[in-house]
């Protein structure tokens, strides 16, 4: 496939890596990493309504998956706490709803967060019985899920038909998860609600499939932005730390491993690339192949990628004031989380 970012597309990662570093996120969330989960700024969310990004997938706006991707490799790099993908993924799907919440999920004035059933170990279920929907259960982990004024359902139910329903943070249970990431909050959504006839939507077969492609290609491009800064960062140490009187920079053993930090996110980049084409068009074997291939390559890559930076950092590398350790952290959870690397690569050698 013969493919590069268009000059729009350029210019939008660019745009979005100016602000994130005017804003910076691990600067602000230093002072007050020790008080408790990172929360979304009202300048944040400011800043994705303004901009537009939040209705990126949106008819009006004509946004790509692509496009979204640059966007969800620039917040990784810079440790956002913002679910800029997952606002975008249940604009789109609210717009296909029809559902009178998207207007205000555009403008930022209501945080509307995707929660679905884990891929590997579902405790979501659903039942219909009429035209009452039962939800009951536990969702899979989800980011920004602490801040959200509501809650975007998608489920399976026990008879195969595929639903959402949108429903008010005050009336679920949200559980915040203690993970190695403190650059993001976690949390779950426990829920045991009765829903009658106007207020769940039956979805068309496949949509639930496509939300977990869509989620994981993202999670594992917010692990290429963190490993993309490492490589950054890595080469930059390694270049002013000095053994023996010469930078270590210049020792064959370094300038291995940083290039075979780059390569591996260079490699991993051209497949989630891929994987977000894939994303954007009709055929579901290549895009179930297409992102299972990236996310298993990219989660693997990702994590070499930033035991390797540890590793040339030293003992600089293990200190808490270092950021390598936070980057380290988000990789990891983002390795586990939407599809480990072991169930995507059983899919892929399934599907």
């Amino acid at each position: 496939m013969d493919f590069a970012l268009s000059d729009e597309q350029e210019a939008l990662a660019e745009a979005e890596r100016a602000w994130l570093t005017k804003n910076d996120p691990i600067a602000a969330r230093r002072p007050v990493i020790d008080d408790g989960p990172a929360r979304t700024t009202a300048a944040g969310v400011r800043h994705l309504a303004e901009s537009g990004l939040i209705g990126l997938l949106t008819t009006d706006m004509g946004g790509t998956h692509v496009d979204l991707a640059v966007l969800a490799e620039e917040h990784g790099r810079a440790g956002s706490p913002l679910p800029v993908a997952e606002l975008a993924v249940a604009a789109r799907l609210l717009e296909q709803l029809a559902h009178p919440a998207l207007e205000a999920a555009e403008s930022g004035a209501q945080l509307v967060v995707p929660a679905l059933a884990s891929l590997e170990n579902s405790a979501l279920h659903a039942q219909v019985d009429g035209a009452t929907l039962r939800l009951s259960g536990t969702t899979a982990p989800t980011t920004g899920l602490i801040d959200a004024h509501s809650i975007l359902v998608v489920a399976t139910t026990d008879t195969g038909t595929e639903v959402a329903a949108v429903l008010p943070v005050d009336t679920v249970t949200v559980r915040t998860l203690e993970t190695l990431d403190v650059t993001r909050s976690w949390s779950v959504a426990e829920m045991d609600a009765v829903l009658e006839e106007g207020n769940w939507s039956v979805l068309q077969s496949g949509t639930v499939a496509l939300l977990h492609d869509e989620l994981a290609t993202f999670r594992a491009m917010d692990a290429l932005g963190a490993a993309a800064r490492l490589v950054d960062t890595t080469v930059e140490y390694a270049g002013q730390r000095t053994q023996f009187d010469k930078p270590i920079a210049s020792f064959q053993a370094i300038k291995h491993h940083c290039a075979n930090m780059a390569l591996s996110v260079e490699a991993s980049r051209a497949a989630l690339w891929a994987a977000a084409v894939a994303l954007d068009g009709d055929d579901v074997d290549t895009r179930t192949r297409a992102v299972s291939a990236a996310a298993a390559f990219t989660g693997d890559g990702a994590s070499a990628t930033a035991q390797t930076a540890l590793q040339v950092h030293g003992g600089i590398g293990f200190t808490w004031e270092h950021d390598v350790h936070l980057l380290i952290r988000r990789i990891k959870v983002d390795e586990l989380l939407d599809g480990s690397v072991s169930y995507h690569r059983r899919r892929l050698v399934t599907a």
